[in-house]
């Protein structure tokens, strides 16, 4: 014999409710109670509830407290997550026909955070994957506590412009005749390049070479090569610049050491007999990372050739000449304005370090002190290009203006 008992409400003895049933709502206890299943006792049928249809469309709209069976056969698939969510919500997806790795599934935390981030959108790719997430509130949002390799997927992104630029070569030294112009550090840019949130990047800045020793009848003379500079790291293909070349020494008889070294750009070549610039682009990249040295083409009493730099060659230097130009450098404006980078060393350096020692001289200026700094002034101009300008110089507390 079976006996059937209908009430609407089970209550204890103090009137509070045990068991409630309201149209087809079932509740049991109240707020604060703990609900405790008895050892040994099984719990059928709470939790997640799975759903019996296999989810096949290229878009899924997930609500908390369900699993889903997601079958990517055909297509990838993008879960948008609930707009709100309280902590301990739960949702689980699961790669019914082992595809994901075919077709990925993105999640759309819809404005919450995901692993404490609202971007990218997680991407989950491994076939036979399944992915249990929990709302943990505001701050991190909703974290898997499965997904087979539980891996970070939201670390954000960077889109980055690179520009590298070595260290530039040491002009060559004499004490009879020119040293010549050191060659520019070598010059690179990458565009539109991805860098991973978290991940370790490598960034290492060429020196600049070391000068050449005075006097010496050897490659001591030459100009050391700058430093190479290099960023490298995780899915980044290494960018390296090469050091610019040293330049050659303008001792008499001193052979190899008059020549110019290889690098970014080429060393130009010391003031002593007909020699070779370095050459530039060494080792060599697409683009070219910079340009040659020049040569030297006469006999001795010359200024040392100019170094290359990254957008001309170093220029030459022919018989009884001043030094040569160092090869200009290439404009990039990745800070926000256009700037010059890795020029040639050459003749404008040491114009300018002569008129510094002209206008530092004491006394008052006298008409031979002015006609030389005019004729220095005139040729710093012509070698930078500048048609006319007027040069404002204080000499012994006393404004000289010089028009040329």
């Amino acid at each position: 014999m079976s006996s059937i008992i209908k009430v609407n409400t089970v209550q204890d003895v103090d009137g509070n409710n045990i068991i409630n049933e309201n149209a087809n709502t079932i509740t049991i206890g109240k707020s604060g109670d703990t609900i405790q299943v008895a050892s040994g006792a099984s719990l059928v049928g709470a939790g997640i509830e799975w759903q019996s249809s296999i989810v096949t469309a290229a878009t899924l709209t997930a609500v908390a407290g369900k699993g889903y069976w997601i079958d990517t056969s055909s297509n990838a698939c993008t879960v948008t997550l609930p707009a709100a969510a309280s902590v301990g919500d739960q949702i689980i997806f699961t790669d019914y026909a082992r595809n994901w790795g075919t077709n990925a599934v993105t999640i759309d935390p819809n404005s919450l955070n995901f692993q404490g981030n609202t971007s990218p959108d997680p991407i989950y790719n491994a076939n036979g994957q399944s992915v249990d997430i929990v709302y943990s509130g505001s701050t991190k949002g909703w974290i898997p506590t499965v997904d087979d390799d539980v891996a970070y997927k939201t670390p954000p992104n960077y889109n980055a412009d690179l520009l590298v630029v070595a260290g530039g070569g040491a002009g060559g030294q004499s004490s009879a005749h020119g040293g010549a112009g050191g060659g520019a550090g070598g010059f690179r840019t990458a565009s539109s390049v991805t860098l991973t949130g978290g991940a370790t990047y490598t960034v290492t800045v060429g020196a600049g070479g070391t000068v050449g020793t005075a006097g010496n009848n050897g490659t001591p003379g030459q100009g050391g090569n700058g430093g190479d500079s290099t960023i490298s790291g995780t899915g980044l293909s290494t960018v390296t610049s090469t050091g610019g070349g040293g330049g050659g020494s303008g001792q008499a008889n001193n052979g190899a050491g008059q020549l110019g070294k290889d690098g970014g750009s080429g060393g130009g070549s010391g003031a002593y007999g007909t020699n070779a610039g370095g050459s530039g682009d060494t080792p060599a990249t697409v683009p070219s990372q910079g340009n040659n040295g020049g040569s030297m083409v006469g006999s001795p009493y010359n200024g040392g050739a100019g170094g290359g730099g990254a957008n001309a060659v170093g220029q030459n230097v022919t018989t009884n000449t001043m030094g040569g130009t160092g090869g200009d450098g290439t404009a990039n404006s990745i800070t926000g304005a256009s700037v010059t980078y890795a020029g040639g060393g050459g003749l404008a350096v040491l114009l300018l370090a002569q008129l510094v020692q002209v206008v530092q001289a004491a006394g008052e200026p006298e008409q031979e002190k002015i006609i030389l700094i005019q004729s220095l002034v005139q040729q710093i101009l012509a070698v930078v290009e500048v048609e006319q300008t007027k040069v404002l110089l204080l000499i012994s507390n006393q404004k000289l203006e010089v028009q040329v």
